[in-house]
């Protein structure tokens, strides 16, 4: 099979995939293993095929989805072994014909692939994600003087303020197993990232959280956070900049 546009010939190729799916049942409180054989094309996701699958196979099928292009998040999951969006994964290109899909890792399961993500958004929210001014009233009054900003600052978090909020660094997180307390990647990674800003004055109000057993300190540095992360962002990175700023006593650089 193949389409013709703007007089190129792209080839599209078609081949079945066992999926094998770690399902949540919480009437039992416990898993079971699904197993579902999908023909896709070389242009469809893993998420196209499981809402294949749920539409013709097994209306049962839990799965979380939003905006199927790589924004919202929603779809991550574990895909073979490894946390992914399943709207930004296809199956002929994980070298592979039997694909495993299971929810993430770290989550309190909801049912089959869907995970609570209350625990990962509380976490998120503790560390003040926002631009904070110790005089309120500028944020609102004078935003033409407050919030100019050149492109050296910019630089110094745009990478963080990439991050979508999926989770896969969370599930991927071995501390984050160890130690349910532990903020996590996500969420000191997002930290840095207002810290750094140089419109912030918040710094001081996040150490209570970042300066904490269960915060930077419980970072041991694996860093597969930064390895699954879908849009380039490193919280290892951003965890080891914020330990420095910790240690030399100096707010993250601005």
């Amino acid at each position: 099979m193949s389409s013709v546009k703007a007089g190129l010939k792209i080839e599209v190729k078609r081949g079945t995939f066992t999926f094998r799916v770690k399902r949540y049942d919480p009437k039992t409180g416990g898993y079971r293993w699904s197993e579902y054989k999908v023909e896709v094309t070389s242009r469809q996701t893993v998420l196209d095929a499981l809402l294949k699958i749920k539409s013709t196979q097994d209306a049962t099928l839990a799965v979380r989805y939003s905006c199927r292009m790589g924004i919202c998040g929603s779809c991550a999951m574990v895909i073979n072994g490894v946390p992914r969006l399943a709207c930004e994964t296809k199956p002929f290109e994980l070298g592979t014909d039997v694909i495993t899909v299971e929810p993430l890792s770290n989550l309190k399961p909801i049912k089959d692939l869907v995970v609570d993500m209350d625990e990962f958004f509380e976490k998120h929210k503790s560390v003040k994600p926002w631009l904070i001014r110790r005089d309120e009233g500028e944020q609102f009054e004078k935003l033409d003087s407050y919030y100019v900003q050149t492109e050296e600052q910019l630089i110094n978090y745009l990478e963080f303020a990439y991050c979508i909020k999926c989770g896969a660094c969370y599930s991927a997180c071995p501390m984050v197993f160890l130690n349910k307390n532990y903020l996590g990647p996500q969420a000191l990674a997002a930290a840095y990232r207002w810290s750094a800003d140089n419109r912030d004055e918040g710094y001081v109000l996040r150490l209570k959280v970042i300066d904490s057993d269960n915060g930077v300190w419980s970072c041991h540095y694996s860093g597969t956070c930064s390895k699954v992360c879908p849009k380039g962002v490193d919280p290892a990175l951003a965890i080891n900049l914020l330990k420095k700023s910790l240690l030399t006593g100096k707010p993250p650089a601005r």
